[in-house]
């Protein structure tokens, strides 16, 4: 709610709002998030801000669109922690629609590619995955 003498809302604080609503359990994981319309009623902002907010969750990898149903929070995600070998970069860029598909990354997130020592690369998507890249050991 909107009270006179408070500073305007923009998208950053609206999404600060939502996420800590989510965060404290109000709103939990498969729940819809509130509308544009009634985001934008409720804090007196513009559909345009209120839109841009829950953009922001879903890049985030907090909130999903679900057809014809909304934007709803996504359940929280374990990562999986992979462990590369010695020598191994580490890069990442935004998916293909193929390997959208394939890896399904969170709205927003990129793949993880891990490139070993010899040239093969490995792909992981970045909003559920942890890489470790163990140091280099010099012989003694």
């Amino acid at each position: 709610m909107i009270f006179p003498g408070q500073p305007p809302v923009g998208y950053h604080e609206l999404a600060d709002i939502l996420r800590e609503q989510i965060t404290s359990g109000q709103i939990r994981p498969g729940q819809r998030l509130p509308s544009e319309l009634t985001l934008a009623q409720t804090y007196g902002v513009a559909g345009k801000t209120a839109r841009a907010a829950l953009i922001q969750l879903r890049q985030e990898g907090i909130a999903t669109v679900v057809r014809g149903y909304g934007v709803v929070v996504r359940e929280p995600v374990e990562p999986e922690v992979i462990v590369a070998e010695p020598g191994s970069t580490v890069t990442s860029r935004p998916p293909t629609p193929q390997e959208r598909e394939t890896y399904a990354p969170a709205e927003g997130w990129p793949l993880l590619i891990v490139t070993s020592p010899d040239g093969l690369q490995d792909l992981y998507p970045a909003d559920r995955t942890v890489v470790r890249v163990p140091a280099d050991r010099p012989t003694e």
